[in-house]
């Protein structure tokens, strides 16, 4: 099927690996082989006796029960792997909707949210978080935007590239407004875990009531991206049968060594987790004062969950001029807000990394020398 070029992930491509800092990131900080086996004594002779031929294509049953142990009442049969959670996004979108269909998603977004939809030949709104608000969309706004053919709306909580995470009021308001009238929620979880105060966290759209959709995976609240390893979880056994019979065309199943460490992460996602937590909120807390030094520069809405956040710049250069000076002159990686198709602006910074507070440092004096 046509579909336009991916901005962001082109980007990343061109100078993610070809930088000193990337202070765009998105991820957590992740582990060696051996950190994550350290975590689970005897775990080297199981990799080490392992079998390197296919996966159950729905992943291994003991990994879909460790996922769905994630969750208050999912069943490891209502869970199905991909090949990361952008396989899962492109299954659903593949499988879930037809040409016509409309479908609202939260903006600014992850391409893949709203682009694999518009290339079925979907109708595509975005609903438009209000910076002002603390980039809550309104929900009143949501109302207006329903037509009769809408049939999924796409939300994002914690939120990739604000920061905002749904209170728990508006998340169930918006659950069962969509239940109401029969439109599935589709929401992308892949940095739930990661609230900066846990009393933040809200449910999982598939432990409220109705087929709704979790997407999930080990790259974002677990730092291990390259596993390659995400899910969806749903009660709706329809759209299982269907994601599972898309599978048999991209991927026939997940790697054999991504699932056996993925399951390892699960059994002790509370240290990973944890740990990972606690980077992200001592790196907030080093936004915080970058951002009061350089309030002329930038204007800042604290995140509240996440690995990332999308202050916006005041000075009439543009954001997409500074990150390309600061690649050339700075060896550091911003993410301007055009890449997200949203405005020359913003710019997301990421703070999941060990390495972000000698990036700030370095961010911090090259301003010093341009802005003064």
């Amino acid at each position: 099927m046509p579909i336009r070029e991916f901005r962001l992930e082109r980007f990343m491509a061109e100078h993610e690996f070809r930088t000193s800092y990337v202070l765009g990131a998105s991820d957590c900080e992740t582990m060696s082989v051996q950190e994550l086996l350290s975590l689970d004594p005897g775990s080297e002779n199981d990799l080490l006796r392992l079998r390197l031929g296919y996966a159950e294509p729905a992943g291994s049953p003991s990994l879909r029960e460790a996922i769905a142990g994630l969750y208050s009442g999912v069943s490891p049969d209502e869970v199905i792997t991909f090949n990361g959670a952008s396989e899962g996004i492109m299954a659903f979108m593949s499988t879930a909707l037809q040409p016509g269909d409309h479908v609202i998603v939260q903006f600014p977004a992850y391409q893949s949210l709203y682009e694999i939809a518009r290339s079925r030949g979907c109708d595509i709104t975005l609903w438009q978080m209000d910076e002002e608000k603390g980039w809550s969309p309104d929900l009143e706004v949501l109302q207006e935007q329903v037509r009769p053919t809408t049939k999924a709306i796409v939300v994002n909580s914690p939120h990739n590239p604000t920061g905002y995470q749904f209170p728990e009021s508006d998340f169930l308001a918006l659950v069962g407004f969509a239940e109401e009238r029969g439109i599935t929620i589709f929401s992308d979880e892949v940095y739930r875990l990661l609230e900066h105060r846990a009393d933040d966290r809200i449910p999982a759209v598939v432990d409220v009531p109705g087929a709704h959709v979790s997407l999930g995976d080990v790259s974002k609240a677990y730092g291990l991206a390259g596993l390659r390893t995400g899910w969806i979880a749903t009660h709706d056994r329809d759209l299982l049968g269907r994601l599972a019979r898309y599978k048999d065309y991209s991927t026939i199943c997940n790697s054999a060594p991504g699932e056996f460490f993925a399951e390892i992460a699960l059994r002790h996602q509370g240290k990973i987790v944890a740990r990972n937590l606690d980077i992200v909120r001592r790196n907030v807390g080093l936004l915080d004062d970058f951002f009061t030094t350089w309030s002329s520069l930038f204007s800042w809405v604290r995140p509240r969950g996440g690995t990332t956040t999308f202050p916006r710049l005041s000075t009439g250069a543009g954001a997409s001029a500074l990150c390309t000076d600061l690649l050339g002159s700075a060896g550091i990686l911003l993410i301007p807000g055009t890449v997200f198709e949203h405005d020359d602006a913003h710019i997301r910074f990421g703070y999941g990394r060990l390495d972000m507070p000698e990036g700030l440092e370095r961010l911090d004096g090259h301003l010093r020398a341009r802005f003064g």
